[in-house]
């Protein structure tokens, strides 16, 4: 079987690329000492959370998570750092006990959540619960407290100070009649016994969400308590409204990903903004979220942005008080378009997209603490870079925060004195980090991974370009051990979304300097549909799957092999999640003589099943143009289940029971499929994870198998792989191939 893919000198010619190497490493080691990154090592990699930083903006705190290589088991500790003093060393904090979401109130006492143990003056024993503490802090670490703010019968899940620390916003989810916070019975709704069975009406809505069962009745809901003396007075008032007035009912934080993004207090404490889309029947079909105000009287909120039928979300207001700004999509119904800043003039009402003329989509905002600009973070060809805004005008410009490539930007904090603090991580390694003064080179903060990189083999990561489907100029990189000359084979990473972008980012999961540690040569390719290269890119996808996306990889993965021949084109395999996953079972009905073996986790496998097991159903009505029992023509275009006939690549299955995105049984049809078609295959499915593997010990269980079955198919001879290849049946030609 020749495996090779020929290209003419014209087409090598014209491939555009340039060489980005992983970031400085903080420890040089020679050659011989380094030993190549292992799953184990992506495991417990360190991981560094978010900044929080003092009203003043001297102080930040943050904190590290570890996790033991034994046990597995993971430890998060807070450091205290002085901003003014950068190269001082950070010190670390006793909070004598968990402490989780952290904020300092405008009052400058550090707030967290804790599941410690407490014991009430009154109580014979303490009990656990998820309250809200504070702490005193000092600039050597010394502590005053904890103490006690809150404790309301019910475990908090989330928490904002308003900015006189007068009062605070707490949620967590509660049936939408109950009048305080917590009823008995809430989330609850699903369960009317005496057995154990889960009761739905079809006016529900949700039944089950991402990884989770729905209860009707309850909802996440915020209420405001106010504050004396350190800790919480009297009842709290409840942000949507009381249940007879139930002008809204809906989540506050949104599900299942929503936050405290969510919710933004007024500069002068007089209210609250929040994001909510309603419950009920329609919600698994609609994207339509909006910002309510709160005036903190009980009565309805009011809502802002009624006006748009899409996606409204990430309320931010300015420092002054004059403006708020927020995120936006214009189209229903479409969780990809492109999120536009939208600023609003408090005193008048008047609202104005601000970036429209700017095509990119920004997934963060932030103020300077003068109000005079906003920096906002958006995906821009294979960088998630910052930009600056002027409100005024809405002029974009991109800055220039790092030496070389920006990689991923993050939590981007603007300080009081024009100084600005984020994170940053790339293929190379996870985040750290950074310090600007002046919105020009950062310098790192933190060492938090670093140095323990520094002990294993470089990676390097080549950007390249290459002529796409429909003329089009399409995205990939090429990540490989440095310094690596001899035959690698090659790994094809398909991203999924399908409007995502495998950019110049770490993950803890889908890791390519893990993989390029193994001895292979990782490429990745942003096909159409991609996000970071403006929206009629994205959209490119919408009804045509398994079109252009799949003529961009075919011709990626022959660009990336023109471009370096050390990779070896006649040894390769491919591997995707989600809609990664759906485009191996693709490849195996429509590129099937091209790889040696292919991965495929969690993928889409027959589109009628997905269509009617799926719960969000918004995404697959808008990518395939209605519901299948509306477009059904349109589904079946582009099902794998139709192609099966000529599946003949040896091929791994990935599933997790607790998937509710793309079920589980979605993988053992394909599975199912493998087997009939006398295809090597094998099969792991976790029954303790969601769309995604989280869990320590499930996360080195899904490496060891799937580089063992790289192995398998990659570094055997070409006569025991023909072997092992012989026992399939044969396939029928496909067209076109």
């Amino acid at each position: 079987m020749n495996r090779i893919l020929r290209h003419s000198a014209a087409f090598a010619a014209s491939l555009t690329a340039f060489a980005i190497t992983s970031p400085a490493l903080a420890e040089h080691h020679g050659p011989a000492e380094r030993v190549p990154m292992s799953a184990k090592d992506l495991v417990t990699m360190p991981r560094l959370g978010a900044p929080v930083t003092t009203s003043d903006s001297r102080f930040a705190v943050y904190s590290i998570t570890t996790t033991d290589a034994d046990s597995f088991e993971r430890t998060t500790t807070h450091y205290l750092r002085d901003l003014t003093s950068p190269a001082s060393e950070a010190v670390e904090l006793d909070l004598g006990g968990s402490a989780f979401d952290l904020e300092f109130g405008g009052d400058d006492y550090l707030y967290f959540l804790s599941d410690r143990e407490w014991q009430a003056n009154d109580a014979e024993e303490g009990t656990e619960a998820v309250r809200l503490y504070r702490a005193a802090l000092e600039a050597d670490g010394n502590i005053t407290g904890p103490m006690l703010v809150a404790d309301l019968g019910k475990d908090i899940d989330g928490f904002h100070m308003s900015p006189d620390t007068t009062k605070v916003a707490v949620w967590a989810e509660i049936k939408r009649d109950c009048p305080k916070f917590g009823c008995e019975g809430d989330s609850e709704g699903h369960l009317p016994g005496p057995g154990t069975g889960r009761l739905y009406d079809a006016q529900d809505g949700f039944v089950r969400h991402w990884d989770r069962w729905k209860s009707p009745g309850s909802y996440n809901r915020v209420f405001v308590f106010n504050i004396a003396d350190g800790a919480v007075a009297g009842d709290g008032i409840a942000l949507d409204g009381a249940a007879e007035n139930a002008t809204l009912t809906g989540d506050t934080p949104t599900k299942p990903f929503g936050g405290g993004e969510d919710i933004a207090w007024a500069a002068d404490s007089s209210g609250v903004w929040f994001v909510a889309r309603e419950g009920g029947a329609s919600e698994p079909t609609s994207t339509n979220t909006d910002i309510y105000w709160s005036d903190l009287t009980g009565a309805a909120p009011q809502n802002l942005t009624a006006g748009n039928a899409a996606v409204d979300t990430s309320p931010v207001p300015s420092p002054d008080g004059k403006y708020l700004a927020y995120l936006a999509m214009a189209r229903p119904n479409y969780e990809a378009d492109r999120l536009v800043i939208h600023l609003r003039d408090l005193a008048t009402g008047k609202t104005r997209a601000l970036t429209e003329a700017f095509d990119r989509s920004f997934g963060s905002i932030a103020w300077t603490a003068d109000s005079r600009w906003i920096i906002a973070g958006a995906q821009d060809v294979l960088d998630t870079p910052a930009f600056k805004v002027d409100p005024r005008s809405g002029k974009v410009t991109r800055l220039d925060l790092m030496a070389g490539n920006e990689a991923r930007i993050g939590n981007i904090t603007p300080l009081a004195n024009g100084a600005m603090l984020f994170t940053r991580n790339s293929i190379g390694g996870p985040s750290e980090l950074y310090l600007t003064d002046d919105g020009k080179q950062a310098k790192p903060l933190t060492d938090v991974a670093t140095s323990l990189l520094g002990k294993r083999q470089s990676v390097v990561t080549t950007r390249f370009s290459f002529e796409g489907a429909q003329g089009n100029t399409v995205w990939g990189q090429i990540t490989k051990l440095e310094g690596q000359t001899e035959p690698m084979p090659a790994i094809l990473y398909v991203h999924g979304g399908p409007q995502g972008s495998f950019n110049d980012g770490w993950s803890s999961r889908w890791n390519p300097r893990v993989v390029a540690s193994q001895g292979y040569a990782v490429i990745s390719v942003d096909f159409h549909g991609s996000t970071g290269y403006g929206q009629a890119f994205t959209d490119a996808i919408n009804r045509d799957w398994g079109g252009k996306p799949l003529e961009d990889l075919q011709k990626g993965l022959a660009a990336a092999l023109a471009l370096d021949p050390a990779i070896d084109g006649t040894r390769t395999c491919a591997m995707g999640a989600s809609y990664g996953g759906y485009m191996m079972n693709w490849i195996a009905g429509k590129w099937p003589d091209r790889f040696d073996c292919l991965v495929q986790h969690d993928g889409l496998f027959d589109m009628r099943s997905f269509y009617y097991s799926t719960e969000e159903l918004w995404f697959p009505r808008w990518d395939f143009g209605g519901s299948y029992t509306e477009n059904p023509d349109e589904y079946e275009k582009w099902n794998p289940v139709n192609h099966v006939k000529n599946w003949k690549t040896p091929m791994l299955v990935i599933t997790g029971e607790k998937d509710f995105r793309v079920p589980y049984t979605q993988g053992l049809q394909s599975f199912t499929a493998l087997q009939e078609q006398g295809v090597p295959a094998k099969l792991l499915a976790f029954p303790d994870e969601n769309h995604w593997v989280l869990k320590p010990k499930n996360s080195l269980q899904w490496h060891n198998t799937v580089f063992d079955w790289l192995d398998r198919w990659l570094n055997t001879s070409p006569n025991e792989a023909a072997d092992a290849i012989s026992i399939q049946p044969s396939a029928e030609p496909v067209a076109g191939q």
